[in-house]
C-alpha cells in the first residue's frame, strides 16, 4: 500500500464504525448499513472541510473583485508574458489572495476519494484492507443497494457480478442511474454559482470567468466518463458529496451571497420587503432607518438638489425693479465715463494755453477752439481783478 496505508486505514476505520452504528437497525449484512456509513463518511470529511470552503469562497470573491486589475495588467504587459505573470504574483501578494484557494476543497477531498475506491476495489476482490477484516469483507459483499454489490462496478463481468450475488443488468441499471445524478448535481452545482451568485459585469471579458463555465460543462462529463469504473460504494460517495456542496452552496447563496448577484438582489429585495412592514427602511450598507426619519432626509437631500440646479425665480415686479436698477447703473457709469473724459480735456486745453500766453513771438500751432475760448476768460478774470501796483 506505500505512504497512503495511514490514509487507508483512517477511512475504513470510519466506515466500520458507522457500520457497526446501524447494524443493529439494518442488519450487519445489509446493503443500508454500509451504504449509510459511506455517506456518513462524506458529512465527516465535509465537516472537517468547512474551514477550507468558507476560505475558497473569500478566494473566489477576491478574485473576482480583482479581474479590474488583472486586465489591466494583462492589457499593460500583453507582449511580455515573464514580466506579466511577476505582475500578478505581485498582484496576488499584496492583496492575500491565492487562486489555487478556489481548488482547496476538492484537491483536500481527492485522497479520501481515492482512499475509498481502494478499499471498495480491496473488498470487491475479497481481500482485507485497513482495519477491515475477513469477516467485515464477507459482509460487505453480501451489502446491496436497489439489488446492486457495493463493490460491483458497471465495466463488471457477468460471472464477477454473479460472484456477488447480483444481477448484470440490476447492476448497470443502478449504476447508470447514480453516474446521472452525480453528474446531474456536478452540473447543476455549478451552474448555480455562475447563474445567481455571479456579478453578471464580472463576467464580460473575464478569463476566471470563462474557467468556470469550462469546468461546468467538463466536470460532469469526465465524472460521466469515469463512473463507470466506479464501484457502486464510491457512486454512494461521490454523489453524497455532491449534493453535500450543492446544498451547502445554496445555504451560501442565501444567507451570504456575492454584492452584485442576482442572489444579492433577490435578498435585498426580501430584507427590504422584511423592514417596510416594520416600518423602517433598509440602506445600500445594510443599515436599518426608520421611515419616518429616512422620509425627511430624501426630502432634504431633494431641496438642496433642487437649490444648487435651479435659478431663485422672481416675481414680475421683482424683475421690473431689477430691470430699472440695472438700466440707472449703467445710466450712472456712462456719466461718470462722460464726466472724466470732460475734465481730462478741459485740463489739457487750459494747459496749451498758457504756454501759448508766455512766449512771446512764438511759431506755435494755432490751439483749438477750447483754448481760444479759455483765453477771454482769463483776461477777462485779469481784468475784473487788477494787480495792486
Amino acid at each position: 500500500m506505500g505512504i497512503l496505508n495511514p490514509l487507508y486505514t483512517a477511512v475504513s476505520w470510519i466506515i466500520v464504525q458507522f457500520h457497526s452504528l446501524f447494524s443493529p437497525i439494518f442488519g450487519k449484512n445489509s446493503g443500508w448499513s454500509w451504504g449509510l456509513s459511506i455517506v456518513c463518511l462524506v458529512v465527516v470529511i465535509r465537516i472537517c472541510l468547512i474551514p477550507l470552503f468558507v476560505k475558497q469562497i473569500k478566494a473566489t470573491r477576491g478574485l473576482q473583485a480583482l479581474q479590474p486589475r488583472i486586465k489591466e495588467v494583462q492589457k499593460r504587459y500583453k507582449d511580455d508574458r515573464e514580466r506579466q505573470s511577476q505582475e500578478m504574483m505581485k498582484l496576488y501578494k499584496e492583496t492575500g489572495t491565492n487562486p489555487l484557494s478556489s481548488c482547496l476543497p476538492i484537491l483536500v477531498q481527492s485522497p479520501f476519494f481515492f482512499a475509498l475506491f481502494h478499499v471498495l476495489q480491496r473488498v470487491s476482490q475479497n481481500k482485507t484492507v485497513g482495519v477491515i477484516d475477513r469477516d467485515l469483507v464477507n459482509s460487505a459483499q453480501q451489502a446491496h443497494i436497489f439489488g446492486a454489490p457495493i463493490a460491483a462496478k458497471f465495466t463488471d463481468s457477468a460471472d464477477k457480478i454473479a460472484s456477488l450475488g447480483a444481477d448484470l443488468t440490476t447492476v448497470r441499471i443502478v449504476t447508470i442511474v447514480m453516474i446521472v445524478l452525480m453528474s446531474g448535481s456536478q452540473f447543476f452545482t455549478q451552474r448555480q454559482l455562475m447563474t445567481k451568485n455571479t456579478d453578471p459585469a464580472s463576467l464580460v471579458g473575464n478569463p476566471f470567468a470563462k474557467q468556470q463555465k469550462l469546468m461546468m460543462y467538463a466536470f460532469p462529463i469526465m465524472f460521466a466518463v469515469f463512473g463507470i469504473n466506479f464501484p457502486v460504494g464510491v457512486l454512494i460517495y461521490w454523489l453524497t458529496t455532491n449534493v453535500w456542496t450543492m446544498g451547502q452552496q445554496l445555504f451560501v447563496i442565501n444567507r451570504n451571497p456575492t454584492p452584485g448577484s442576482p442572489a444579492f438582489k433577490v435578498r435585498q429585495d426580501k430584507l427590504a420587503e422584511k423592514a417596510r412592514k416594520q416600518g423602517k427602511v433598509l440602506l445600500p450598507d445594510g443599515k436599518l432607518m426608520d421611515q419616518a426619519e429616512y422620509d425627511a432626509q430624501q426630502a432634504e437631500l431633494k431641496a438642496q438638489a433642487a437649490r444648487r440646479q435651479q435659478p431663485t425665480r422672481l416675481t414680475k415686479s421683482q424683475r421690473k425693479a431689477r430691470a430699472r436698477d440695472d438700466a440707472d447703473a449703467a445710466a450712472g457709469r456712462d456719466a461718470e465715463e462722460t464726466s472724466e473724459a470732460g475734465t481730462a480735456a478741459s485740463n489739457g486745453t487750459t494747459g496749451t494755453a498758457r504756454s501759448n500766453g508766455s512766449v512771446k513771438g512764438s511759431t506755435a500751432r494755432t490751439p483749438h477752439s477750447g483754448a481760444r475760448n479759455a483765453g477771454p476768460r482769463k483776461q477777462t478774470q485779469s481784468r475784473k481783478h487788477p494787480r495792486k501796483k
